[in-house]
């Protein structure tokens, strides 16, 4: 498959899009002094510079394409994204993963499974030696188009850990955010996964789900949520899963062109910071894990991918990684770090305090 190419003109715009986005972060719509910043906060409780602790998980993007455009999507994915990881860079991948000390594969997109070497990707890392797979699935793949169909016995096949979205367990409030027929095709998915034992009480095939705020609203408390989610789940379909995670919508991306275009940016950064826990910054995501993006470059997240914030280290590239020279590294942070710890803190694993 052909590496996936951009014309001058569209990397320009790309470019442009980040500045301008990274010019809100970092007060472009506050008075001077108005908004704290995140590095003078983590510096009060001697977290700045922020450093890495022992790496455990390798989140790797697939691609943006996606068969969904949720308008909360850190990564502007869709249909229409080309952007697409080639075997090749997958290849440079196997061999970090051979010799990485990280027990954990996470594979993230758009939708990772419409990369056309998805599974040939799972099978190869596990032949490299990874056991703890995590796929995040939207759930509607599954019902996209007859070659997904087979997904779920795919998954167990290879003990994939789910953790899959789904924004409410009532259908007017999913297909509000991520379009109509959304719920009921993820009910299905649910349905097909939970016959194949995910989810279930006593079960080791995990199924977890996500929650997001549709709107400009940090999320409730991860555990009451969850047993709503459970309780109504199991009553009005007979569906089971394992845990639910609550995540914050960090202000980048298409959430932050929502919060700039409904007048509510300014107000969703006070309600981060007023909502800042000290006690969630020691256990953030970045601190033990590498994110990859689609074309090979090394961030400290997902969140500063999308922001091209590459890592603050000489090895920038997967075909140049080298685990001892990244541990020795500052994390790169900005404004909207404010996401990960308010509250109880927020992650692509839910509450890390």
């Amino acid at each position: 498959m052909k590496k996936a190419k951009k014309s001058m003109k569209a990397q320009e715009n790309e470019l442009a899009e980040i500045n301008k986005q990274l010019e809100i972060l970092n007060g472009g719509v506050f008075a001077d002094g108005e908004l704290p910043y995140f590095k003078d906060k983590i510096a009060e409780i001697g977290h700045f510079p922020l450093r890495p602790k022992t790496l455990e998980i390798l989140q790797i993007n697939v691609g943006y394409m996606c068969n969904q455009v949720c308008e909360h999507c850190h990564v502007d994915a869709g249909p229409d994204r080309k952007e697409i990881m080639t075997r090749e860079t997958m290849q440079q991948c196997i061999e970090v993963i051979k010799n990485t000390g990280a027990h954990t594969l996470d594979l993230t997109g758009g939708a990772p499974e419409m990369n056309p070497d998805f599974r040939w990707f799972v099978e190869e890392a596990a032949k490299a030696g990874i056991k703890d797979f995590i796929v995040r699935s939207n759930l509607t793949i599954i019902r996209a188009n007859k070659k997904y169909h087979d997904l779920p016995d795919f998954f167990k096949k290879h003990n994939v850990h789910v953790i899959s979205s789904m924004p409410h367990y009532t259908r007017g409030k999913t297909d509000k955010q991520r379009g109509d027929g959304v719920f009921d095709k993820s009910i299905k998915a649910l349905q097909e996964l939970n016959a194949r034992g995910y989810g279930m009480p006593g079960s080791d095939l995990r199924l977890d789900l996500v929650y997001n705020p549709s709107g400009a609203y940090l999320p409730g408390d991860q555990m009451a949520m969850e047993k709503d989610f459970k309780k109504a789940l199991d009553e009005d379909f007979g569906i089971q899963f394992h845990n639910l995670f609550a995540i914050t919508n960090l202000p980048i991306a298409r959430f932050l062109d929502y919060l700039v275009a409904s007048e509510n940016y300014e107000d969703y950064m006070y309600a981060l910071v007023e909502a800042y826990n000290p006690a969630a910054v020691s256990n953030v995501m970045c601190t033990n894990t590498i994110s990859i993006s689609w074309d090979g470059w090394l961030y400290d997240c997902d969140f500063n991918q999308m922001l091209d914030l590459k890592v603050a280290s000489k090895v920038k590239h997967i075909k140049d990684y080298n685990e001892d020279i990244l541990n020795d590294r500052n994390i790169i942070i900005s404004q909207h770090c404010y996401g990960c710890t308010a509250g109880a803190g927020s992650s692509c694993q839910g509450t890390v305090a």
